[in-house]
């Protein structure tokens, strides 16, 4: 936690970094993973590079400003929550006008990035805007607001996909699924640090619908990841480093299963998990490349 006179003696330009996350960057990373997924295995392992580049740039705006929109929103309620008091909008350290301002920057070069994309996946960005916006106020009304977010990262595979076939096929939707379970799954667990916070104040959250069932539920959704994942290895032929690869990321979230299923757990085990995954899908992205051949 910052003291006082460390956030007052803070430069600007590292608040903003704050303000933006990218002093955490396994949230970017995550968001980016089943982006790279979609792009290369729609093209067979070898996208364009410059396609690629623009899918990093992208997600890394679109992350930054779905970061500063969740603060704007939660700038009352990230005080009263030990894991995000300090967060910049929270603290005012920050004042409102400047996240706006930083805010329309990052969905301005979102926007930028977009226009290099062909129609459906133009059109497809726009579609995510409303989703991306309305995602931190799911936590009030809606009692699993993780599905928000998960919709939120499927159109990450839908806009990547159609960037290099211009369509959406069977496959797209199979990666896309595996995608909102995968996300429900490891964004459960982070919701699990958080649990008496949002209890005390009031919010929603997957950790609080499932209650004592959290762990079955992330089992479960992990347990679909892999089996879309499996379906769509073999629904276009992907060789035998993609399957290691599953194998992998299978026995870990298994192992993370167990560990969440014991009592009392520090509320540290549940952020290294969510770092874990991040592990698991850079693998899962290896094994696409190269089972891609």
């Amino acid at each position: 936690m910052l003291s006082t006179q460390e956030r007052n003696s803070e430069p600007l330009w590292l608040v903003i970094v704050r303000l933006l996350r990218w002093h955490k960057p396994e949230g970017r990373l995550i968001l980016m993973i089943p982006a790279l997924w979609a792009v290369f295995l729609a093209a067979s392992g070898k996208p364009p590079l410059p396609l690629v580049g623009v899918i990093i740039l992208g997600t890394l705006a679109t992350s930054a400003a779905g970061c500063v929109v969740n603060d704007l929103w939660d700038r009352d309620i990230d005080p009263q929550v030990e894991r995000t008091r300090d967060r910049p909008l929270a603290s005012r350290t920050l004042s409102i006008k400047v996240g706006i301002v930083v805010a329309i920057v990052a969905m301005a070069c979102a926007a930028g990035l977009a226009f290099y994309l062909n129609p459906l996946s133009f059109w497809l960005c726009v579609a995510a805007v409303p989703v991306i916006l309305l995602y931190p106020g799911a936590k009030r009304v809606f009692p699993v607001p993780q599905l928000v977010l998960s919709i939120a990262w499927g159109f990450g595979v839908l806009i990547s996909w159609s960037a290099v076939t211009q369509n959406l096929s069977p496959a797209t939707w199979l990666l896309w699924g595996a995608t909102i379970l995968w996300t429900l799954g490891f964004d459960t667990v982070y919701a699990m640090s958080d649990r008496e916070d949002d209890r005390r104040i009031g919010v929603n959250s997957s950790a609080l619908f499932f209650g004592d069932y959290a762990s079955v539920a992330i089992g479960i959704f992990f347990a679909g990841t892999t089996i879309f994942l499996a379906w769509l290895g073999i629904s276009i032929h992907l060789k035998l480093a993609f399957w290691i690869s599953l194998v992998i990321g299978t026995i870990g979230w298994f192992w993370q299963f167990l560990q969440l299923r014991k009592l009392d757990l520090p509320n540290s085990v549940y952020g290294r998990m969510f770092r874990q995954n991040v592990w698991i899908g850079f693998i899962l992205l290896a094994g696409m490349i190269i089972g891609s051949f």
